[in-house]
């Protein structure tokens, strides 16, 4: 099953959305207008466009310290996002959280996390609210290879398989846990491996193919929203950037990245959409420039909204409930 052709090419201005705000990321921290830490995405756009096209309305999310693209797929307004990360009063969390925290309960984005795992087990919560509202709803975590290393990732992976949670496990395995390389953190042979212990079902696709992740997903988050209980997705992709921006990358060697360029997901799609006649080199360049002129205005917007009001800094910072007693 591919993508339908009435979203094919949305996929692919999807694809290129995230790349251009990612690059457009890197230029801006470069120049000091967006500050912290910042993890790209580029090279994995094929992951989130895919997953997310499979995804219904009141489905959740919860995402990475590397989530931007996550966002831009599940549809979150590009100018907030960029304002967010440019600390902004306009931003998603008005400037108070970076790249790392940003997040739209409005569209099912329950937050990117700075803790490497800190998704999974809020993705259970959401999995678990699902099934008690019986609303349908499909929770999906995404997560890199490093994070199955971690004691949540097997709490949460339990606890969904106990109690058949719809819950849809996405690992990103980009094959470097920072310096680390996959082979060289765990015995298995895929991540999908360790669901077995869980008696979950699983399945390892291309990440660098769309209609692949597409295809899983949607059969992934069918069997999880008919109540059968949770679906582990790893998919096999890379990160061209270093882990994150300013990082030395002095531990992958040259030529593997250069092998995995040659793997390009929004290259390969291009030759698909074409090869199947969905469209032609000119409409594709035409998505392309409306991608670049939309990331144009995000950044606009963002450059031209204020910074937060110092006495701000006192805000946000409990729910309502902590703040008025109850």
């Amino acid at each position: 099953m591919a993508l339908p052709k009435e979203r094919a090419l949305e996929a692919y201005k999807t694809m290129q959305t995230i790349r251009m705000f990612e690059k457009q990321a890197s230029r801006s921290f470069a120049k000091g207008i967006v500050q912290g830490f910042i993890h790209l995405s580029i090279g994995q756009e094929a992951i989130a466009t895919g997953v997310c096209e499979a995804l219904e309305k009141q489905d959740y999310i919860t995402s990475t310290h590397r989530g931007h693209g996550h966002m831009v797929a599940r549809g979150a307004d590009l100018g907030r996002m960029m304002a967010e990360l440019c600390g902004r009063e306009t931003g998603y969390c008005h400037g108070k959280g970076g790249s790392m925290h940003i997040t739209d309960t409005d569209i099912g984005f329950l937050g990117a996390n700075g803790i490497v795992g800190g998704g999974l087990t809020l993705a259970v919560g959401a999995g678990m609210t699902a099934q008690m509202k019986n609303n349908r709803a499909v929770s999906v975590v995404f997560f890199g290879d490093g994070a199955s290393e971690e004691g949540g990732f097997h709490e949460a992976m339990n606890l969904a398989s106990i109690w058949k949670l719809p819950v849809v496990f996405v690992n990103e395995n980009n094959h470097y846990a920072i310096s680390c390389k996959v082979s060289n953190g765990m015995a298995c042979k895929t991540v999908a491996d360790r669901a077995i212990a869980y008696d979950m079902k699983a399945k390892v696709v291309d990440g660098n193919d769309v209609n692949a992740v597409y295809d899983a997903m949607k059969e992934a988050a069918a069997y999880a929203r008919s109540g059968q209980g949770p679906v582990f997705l790893e998919c096999k992709t890379y990160r061209w950037d270093t882990h994150f921006v300013g990082d030395t990358d002095n531990y992958r060697p040259r030529e593997e990245l250069n092998a995995w360029k040659e793997k390009c997901p929004i290259k390969a799609y291009e030759n698909y959409l074409k090869f199947m006649k969905l469209a032609d080199e000119e409409q594709l360049k035409a998505l392309e420039a409306e991608a670049k002129a939309n990331i144009k205005a995000a950044l606009k917007f963002a450059e031209e909204s204020p910074f937060p009001a110092p006495e701000k800094a006192v805000e946000d910072v409990y729910s309502d409930m902590v703040e008025e007693g109850r």
